[in-house]
C-alpha cells in the first residue's frame, strides 16, 4: 500500500487523528487536512513516531471557506497526483451557540462545513481520484439523523443564510441535524454521479464517541458538562477509525456505494415512514434503519440543486 494516498479531513484530533494513524500504519501517505496548522504540526509528528511511517503530510484546509478547499486542492494536486480514499470526517460541532453563525460565503456555518464544504473538495478531487484503481469517498455522518424519525422534523432550507436569524431561535444542535442528514441525502446522490467512474461513496453514522478536550471546550457551559460525563462511558475514537479503515479498504465493500453503516460495519436500511409504535421504538433506538425522510425524491433534488448552485461561486 505504499504508493496509496488518503486525505483525512480534521485529522488532529478525535477520530480523525485516530484514522490518520490507523492508516499511516497500514503503509498510507496520508494526509492530514487541518485548519489550525500550529495545533496539529505536534499531532503530525505524534503519528509518524508511533505508525513508524515518515509519509504523513499535513496541509492547511477550513471546510467552512471555499477559498481554503480550492487552495487545498490545488496544493494537494501539485504534490500529489492520485487520490485513492478521501474521509470527509471534520464537522462544524458547537452545540449551545445561541447567535447564528456564517461562514466565510454567508452561508449557516453547519451547512457550509458539514455539507457544502465536503461536496466542493470531492468535486475540485476528481482528477486524482479518477487515476486510483479503488477509489472510495466516506462522509462522517451521525446518530442526530433518528431525529428525522418525527414526521414534523425538516431541513430548514428557507434559513441557511439567516434569513430568519431575527425571527427564529438559532439552535445549533438542530442545524448540526439538518446538515448531516443533508450529507447522507447526499451521498447518495453522488455515489449514483460517480457510479461511471466507479469511485464508491458512502457514509458512516457515527456513534456517541469519546470527545477530544479541544472539541469539549468548544461547547458551551451546559453541553461541556454533558460531554465530560458521555466521556465517562462513550467508546474511544479507535473504534470508529476501525470502521472508517474497513469501510475504504476492505474487499467487502469495494462494490458497495451510496450507503450508510453502522459502528458494526453493517448496511443500514430506509425505515418505514408510518410504523406501529414497537416498529418506530426499534428504529428510534437501534442501529438498523434510518429515516425515510433521506429517501424523499423532492428534497433530494432541493440538497443536490443548493450544492451544485451555491459551490459555483
Amino acid at each position: 500500500m505504499g504508493d496509496r494516498i488518503v486525505i483525512i479531513s480534521g485529522a488532529n484530533s478525535g477520530i480523525g487523528r485516530a484514522a490518520a494513524f490507523k492508516f499511516a500504519s497500514t503503509g498510507f501517505h496520508v494526509v492530514m487536512a487541518c485548519r489550525n496548522l500550529s495545533a496539529s504540526r505536534s499531532v503530525q509528528q505524534e503519528i509518524i513516531e508511533k505508525s513508524g511511517s515518515d509519509k504523513v503530510s499535513l496541509l492547511e484546509l477550513d471546510l467552512a471557506s471555499f477559498s481554503s478547499i480550492r487552495h487545498f486542492c490545488s496544493a494537494f494536486q501539485q504534490t500529489f497526483d492520485q487520490l485513492d480514499v478521501l474521509i470527509h470526517n471534520a464537522a462544524y460541532l458547537k452545540h449551545g451557540e445561541k447567535i447564528y453563525q456564517l461562514s466565510p460565503d454567508h452561508i449557516e456555518l453547519s451547512f457550509a462545513t458539514n455539507l457544502f464544504g465536503p461536496y466542493l473538495m470531492t468535486k475540485l478531487l476528481m482528477d486524482p481520484l479518477r487515476k486510483s484503481s479503488d477509489a472510495r469517498i466516506l462522509h462522517a455522518c451521525s446518530t442526530n439523523i433518528k431525529h428525522f424519525f418525527d414526521p414534523k422534523r425538516k431541513i430548514e432550507f428557507d434559513n441557511l443564510q439567516g434569513e430568519f436569524k431575527d425571527n427564529r431561535p438559532y439552535s445549533t444542535y438542530k442545524m448540526y441535524g439538518d446538515s448531516k442528514m443533508a450529507l447522507f441525502i447526499m451521498t447518495k446522490r453522488l455515489a449514483e454521479e460517480l457510479k461511471r467512474y466507479d469511485i464508491k461513496v458512502n457514509a458512516l453514522q457515527i456513534p456517541a464517541t469519546k470527545i477530544s478536550k479541544r472539541t469539549i471546550d468548544n461547547l458551551s457551559p451546559i453541553w461541556r458538562t454533558l460531554a465530560v460525563l458521555q466521556n465517562l462511558f462513550n467508546p474511544l475514537p479507535d473504534e470508529v477509525a476501525e470502521c472508517y479503515y474497513q469501510i475504504c479498504t476492505a474487499e467487502k465493500y469495494a462494490n458497495l456505494s451510496g450507503h450508510l453503516f453502522n459502528k458494526q460495519g453493517e448496511i443500514i436500511l430506509p425505515g418505514q415512514t408510518k410504523p406501529d409504535p414497537f416498529t418506530q421504538a426499534k428504529q428510534i433506538f437501534g442501529s438498523t434503519y434510518y429515516p425515510a425522510y433521506a429517501d424523499d425524491p423532492d428534497i433530494a433534488q432541493q440538497v443536490w440543486e443548493l450544492c451544485t448552485k451555491w459551490t459555483q461561486r
